[in-house]
C-alpha cells in the first residue's frame, strides 16, 4: 500500500532521521567518524556508484592523463572529506573553542590574512567546495571577526535551520541568495566581512571565464562588490590535513582596488583571477574538491569560442 505524506510530513521525517544520525555520529571518536568515513566513501564509489559519470568526467576533463586508478583514488578520497566534513560540523561545537583552536587549525598565510580581517574597510572573501569551506567560517567568528554570508535556502527548512544555527553559532550571519542585494550592499557600506562560494554556476547569461580549464559561468556581483564597493577580495581556503580534525586554512591571493592593476580592473578579468586563485589550492589537492559538484553546466557555443580565442591570443 502505497502512503502519500504531504511535503511537511516529509520534511520532518528527514529530519529527524538525520538528528538521529547526528546522534550516533556524536557517540564516535573522531577517528571512528574518519573510518566511518572511509567505508562510505567506498561504498558510494564501488557499490551505489553516486555520480560516478558526472565525478568521472570532470577529473577527466581537467586532468585528461589521469588513469582510471587514481580516477579511483580520487574518487574514493573526495567522499571520504566530504562525509569528513559533515561528522566534523556535527563535533566542532563541543571540541574547537576560542582557548583551544591553534590545535585544530593552522594558518600559514596568518598575518596576511589577519591584516585584511581587521581591516576597516569591508573585505570580500571568496571561496569554493573545497575541503572544509564551513569550518574557516566558523573559525573566523570564534576569533571574533563575524561575517555575514550569502548561501541558497535549503530544499527542508529543518535541515536548512539546523545547519544556519551551526553557522551562526559565532557570527557567521546567513543572507538568502535571492533579494538580499540591498543588505549586501548596507553590509559592505558598513565595513563588514562578505563571503561566498565563487564556484556557483551563475546560468548563461553569467560571465564566463576558464575554471580548472574548462568554460564556466561566474555570478557578476562578486567582481563587482570589489570594483565598485571598494571592498578587498580575498581568495581563501580550508583544507584538511593529514590528520582527522585538523585543518589549514590559508590565502591564495588578495585583490584590493587601491592597488589594483589596470588588467584587473574588468568584471571578466578580475572573474578570471579569482577563478584562478581558487584553481591554485584545488591543484594542490584535488582529491578534496568536490567533483560531483555540476559546476560546469551549459556552454553556450558564443561564450566557449570567444574563451578559446582569448587563451590562444
Amino acid at each position: 500500500m502505497r502512503i502519500n505524506l504531504s511535503q511537511p510530513t516529509k520534511w520532518k521525517l528527514e529530519y529527524a532521521v538525520f538528528r538521529v544520525i547526528i546522534c550516533v555520529i556524536q557517540l564516535l571518536t573522531i577517528k571512528q567518524c574518519a573510518a566511518m568515513s572511509r567505508g562510505f566513501a567506498w561504498l558510494a564509489t564501488d557499490i551505489i556508484k553516486f555520480r560516478k559519470r558526472v565525478i568521472r568526467e570532470n577529473l577527466i576533463a581537467v586532468y585528461p592523463n589521469l588513469s582510471d586508478a587514481t580516477v579511483r583514488k580520487n574518487t574514493l578520497d573526495m567522499w571520504y572529506h566530504l562525509v569528513m566534513m559533515v561528522c566534523e560540523i556535527i563535533h566542532v561545537p563541543r571540541k574547537v573553542h576560542d582557548t583551544n583552536w591553534r590545535r585544530y587549525v593552522t594558518i600559514p598565510t596568518k598575518k596576511e590574512m589577519t591584516e585584511r580581517l581587521i581591516d576597516y574597510r569591508p573585505l570580500v572573501g571568496v571561496s569554493g567546495h573545497f575541503g572544509n569551506f564551513e569550518m574557516a567560517g566558523y573559525v573566523i567568528g570564534l576569533l571574533g571577526m563575524p561575517s555575514y554570508s550569502v548561501a541558497r535556502a535549503l530544499d527542508n527548512p529543518y535541515l536548512d535551520r539546523f545547519v544556519n544555527n551551526f553557522r551562526e553559532m559565532n557570527g557567521q550571519y546567513i543572507l538568502p541568495k535571492d533579494g538580499s542585494a540591498a543588505a549586501v550592499q548596507h553590509h559592505l557600506a558598513e565595513g563588514n566581512i562578505l563571503t561566498l562560494l565563487g564556484d556557483q554556476h551563475a546560468g548563461t547569461k553569467g560571465c564566463w571565464i576558464n575554471f580548472l580549464g574548462r568554460p564556466a559561468a561566474c555570478h557578476k556581483a562578486i567582481a563587482l562588490f570589489t570594483l565598485d564597493g571598494q571592498a578587498p577580495m580575498m581568495v581563501s581556503y580550508c583544507k584538511h590535513t593529514d590528520e582527522p580534525m585538523k585543518f589549514e586554512i590559508g590565502c591564495t591571493g588578495v585583490a584590493d582596488p587601491l592597488d589594483l592593476p589596470n588588467e584587473l580592473r574588468d568584471v571578466t578579468a578580475l572573474t578570471q583571477w579569482y577563478n584562478d586563485r581558487m584553481g591554485d589550492a584545488i591543484h594542490i589537492c584535488p582529491s578534496q574538491y568536490w567533483w560531483l559538484h555540476k559546476r560546469w553546466k551549459e556552454k553556450p557555443v558564443r561564450q566557449t569560442k570567444r574563451i578559446r580565442e582569448a587563451q590562444a591570443a
